[in-house]
């Protein structure tokens, strides 16, 4: 049997060391205005559609595991993403799901397991 798509994410990211790039607080390197609600980084040794590691929003759940993805499309990039939700709570996943729509204007649309 295989394992869910959630399941896979959760033994990638078991397996992978997490490094967090942008810090709670900090702002986006582009759009100095847009302010990281959550820890964010990627896991060392992926690799995403971007050629880049997977993208992981961490949160303040410590031990609550993967919680959502987020799924973006950013139209002028011409670009689409799948991005971890990590240890959120759901007032967190909210506020990740704001801050790339809203704040970073990607389509966004948030999966939870």
């Amino acid at each position: 049997m295989q394992p869910s798509f959630f399941d896979a994410l959760a033994q990638l990211a078991v397996s992978a060391p997490l490094r967090i790039d942008r810090a709670r607080g900090s702002a986006h390197p582009r759009f100095p205005r847009a302010i990281y609600p959550v820890d964010y980084g990627f896991l060392e040794g992926t690799c995403a559609a971007d050629g880049e590691g997977v993208d992981v929003f961490r949160g303040s759940n410590t031990g609550g595991g993967i919680c959502a993805a987020a799924l973006t499309v950013d139209a002028a990039k011409r670009d689409v993403e799948i991005k971890v939700l990590f240890e959120c709570t759901a007032a967190e996943v909210d506020d990740v799901a704001a801050f790339l729509s809203d704040t970073l204007g990607l389509g966004t649309m948030i999966v939870r397991p």
